[in-house]
């Protein structure tokens, strides 16, 4: 594994379990066993490691549910195709998941550049926008349905990674409170 690759995986840990302010990047190139010159060789400051990560694992999390999502012609069914691959990942990716939590509940998610943020969140706005057009979902501000099912997302993946379920359970939970955010969308 090359040694960017080892720094990441190191924040991702570290952050995930003490937090941005409580992780010095000392910790973090011990834990990745390279030299404190060899994470700033990669990112120059510790800021520019969050980014970085934050905007990693959202490109990977998106792939996911772009190639995953089934590209049903109904409305519903593209939600609810995004909704179930966000949350399959999430099992898969836990730690992954957890950072995007802690990134989008600190201050770093108001200074994410509006370039990134409009690249992670336009295909899913102009969804909502288009639901809303067409009367299917309720006509609220997009950025408030948005905010809405992130964290009912959220909220589930934080409750099937504190409880020891079967991959079928989880399944089920995660396609039962599709209805109940499809009730509050519509």
């Amino acid at each position: 594994m090359d040694k960017k690759q080892l720094i990441l995986d190191a924040a991702i840990k570290l952050f995930v379990e003490f937090g941005f302010h409580g992780t010095p990047t000392s910790k973090i190139a011990q834990e990745a066993g390279v030299a404190n010159g060899t994470l700033f060789h990669y990112f120059p400051t510790k800021d520019d490691l969050v980014m970085a990560l934050y905007i990693d694992i959202k490109t990977r999390l998106n792939e996911y549910i772009e190639q995953n999502a089934k590209q049903e012609a109904g409305f519903k069914e593209r939600v609810k195709g995004q909704y179930l691959a966000s949350l399959y990942w999430a099992l898969d990716h836990n730690a992954e998941f957890r950072f995007i939590q802690l990134f989008n509940a600190s201050p770093y998610h108001t200074v994410l550049d509006p370039v990134e943020v409009d690249k992670q969140t336009k295909p899913i706005l102009d969804m909502l926008r288009m639901g809303i057009k067409d009367k299917i979902i309720k006509d609220l501000p997009v950025d408030l349905l948005y905010t809405l099912i992130t964290s009912h997302t959220y909220a589930l993946n934080q409750y099937l990674a504190g409880q020891e379920f079967s991959k079928t359970k989880q399944h089920q939970y995660i396609s039962d409170t599709f209805e109940l955010l499809w009730d509050m969308l519509t």
